[in-house]
């Protein structure tokens, strides 16, 4: 490989055009992971190349993974709450158009950095060209539009995984699973929907009210995880918020003991709970480690 490398520089050859001729595709979509595709017109093309080399490998096509991309943008005090380059935008949008005409419907698992912030047309547009979604990766909605939820999850009528943001008022995103994705098992954030199996809570602001409605009315539920979360206490009058409580009620241990699996961490040593407590329950993920959102105690929704 040395003496192959040393003649591929002496023909000037870039490094690039040597890993494209001698690498086998599956190799080469892996390297393609690891790199920013935003830092320049070059990188994009050496993206594309590798990637339509991997076109005819079907099953590499059943999941796109963009969980090492991130958008080009900075943090605004209005909404959307950031504001995205141009160049940003259309180099994804290149992406997405390329992906999905490779794919040809065969995409099966999505996932999205925490990072990358898609215009509501792009996630339409991917939702109509992944029609066989079953797990979807996406916790950036601050430029989606509630007609871009609800017909994506129409579209996604084989949807079985979730993983999405707190938001406000996430009643119309549970309606829309209820009536179109039957098959619907796993979410990673709060929902009331009869046939839920896994749910992941970690990380989060959780009032001993709310876990016991969770526990008492999910009936199929499994399995549970509020690893690093921290148990919100409302004070006595609505203006004067809330405080924490430490460690775990002894009627959620008691409730949770149903499960097959509970996951629970709230420990004054642990790292990750001591910034769910110090975000007040919503952790500023882009504060921390690159990609440590991506991290569950339950396997299966972990990345």
């Amino acid at each position: 490989m040395e003496v192959e490398l040393s003649r591929a520089v002496k023909k000037d050859v870039t490094m690039w055009e040597f890993l494209l001729k001698n690498f086998p595709d599956e190799i080469l979509v892996e390297i393609c992971k690891e790199f920013n595709i935003f830092e320049s017109k070059e990188a994009v093309g050496r993206f594309i190349e590798a990637w339509k080399r991997a076109s005819n490998d079907q099953p590499v096509w059943e999941t796109l993974d963009f969980s090492m991309l991130k958008s080009d943008f900075v943090k605004a005090s209005i909404q959307p709450y950031i504001w995205v380059h141009s160049r940003s935008d259309s180099t994804l949008y290149n992406l997405l158009f390329l992906a999905l005409n490779i794919s040809q419907g065969n995409i099966k698992t999505l996932i999205f950095n925490y990072s990358l912030y898609l215009t509501n047309d792009q996630f339409i547009y991917t939702a109509i060209r992944c029609p066989h979604v079953r797990r979807l990766v996406f916790v950036s909605w601050n430029r989606i539009k509630k007609i871009g939820i609800v017909r994506a999850i129409r579209v996604w009528t084989n949807l079985e995984s979730m993983t999405m943001p707190c938001t406000e008022y996430p009643g119309y995103v549970f309606e829309e699973i209820t009536k179109h994705c039957k098959n619907f098992r796993e979410l990673k954030v709060i929902a009331f929907l009869p046939n839920l199996k896994v749910l992941s809570l970690r990380c989060s602001g959780l009032s001993k009210e709310a876990l016991i409605l969770i526990l008492d009315e999910l009936k199929d539920l499994e399995v549970l995880n509020i690893s690093h979360s921290c148990h919100v206490v409302p004070l006595p009058y609505p203006h004067e918020g809330y405080m924490f409580s430490s460690g775990i009620d002894p009627i959620i241990i008691e409730k949770g003991s149903r499960l097959l699996d509970f996951y629970t961490c709230m420990e004054e040593s642990c790292i990750m709970c001591q910034r769910t407590k110090a975000d007040d329950g919503l952790p500023r993920w882009f504060r921390y480690e690159d990609g440590i959102w991506k991290d569950d105690e339950i396997s299966s929704l972990a990345l």
